[in-house]
């Protein structure tokens, strides 16, 4: 853990491809709440401006935990904490069936208490489009 300022600029990924699907969407439809029809409305979506349902931004968003643990393993601490996410952005949409992939860098390591308090710039792919689905920095308190 306490190598990681000695990785400033380290470029991380890709992570495995992962297929958003339509039982994923429902679920964090239910989840969350938010049924709105572009999402959970299969006939009513193929009619729409996307040609089916699309993710949830915040579906996507949510996907980062499980796809940032495929691409960075810091060993030697005992949890790691979400401490805060600046310059979100939804680029593109995230529709039905299609398939995203992570990458990113480590852009800031500081030694904080006992931890280390860390910034990563990270980019959700999509496949087969050259604007991603969605990037951000993200900032990661890692105990020991």
């Amino acid at each position: 853990m306490r190598d990681l300022p000695g990785a400033i600029g380290l470029e991380l990924g890709p992570s495995p491809w992962l297929t958003i699907d339509q039982a994923r969407i429902d679920d964090f439809a239910r989840a969350t709440g938010d049924h709105q029809w572009i999402h959970v409305d299969v006939d009513r979506a193929a009619r729409g401006p996307f040609g089916r349902t699309i993710a949830h931004g915040y579906l996507t968003l949510s996907m980062v935990p499980q796809l940032l643990s495929e691409i960075l393993d810091v060993t030697n601490r005992g949890s790691g904490v979400n401490y805060g996410i600046d310059r979100v952005r939804f680029i593109s949409p995230v529709v039905e069936g299609a398939r995203i992939r992570m990458r990113g860098r480590l852009t800031e390591a500081t030694p904080r208490g006992e931890g280390v308090r860390y910034r990563l710039e990270l980019v959700i792919e999509l496949e087969g489009s050259q604007r991603p689905a969605m990037v951000g920095e993200f900032i990661v308190l890692a105990l020991p």
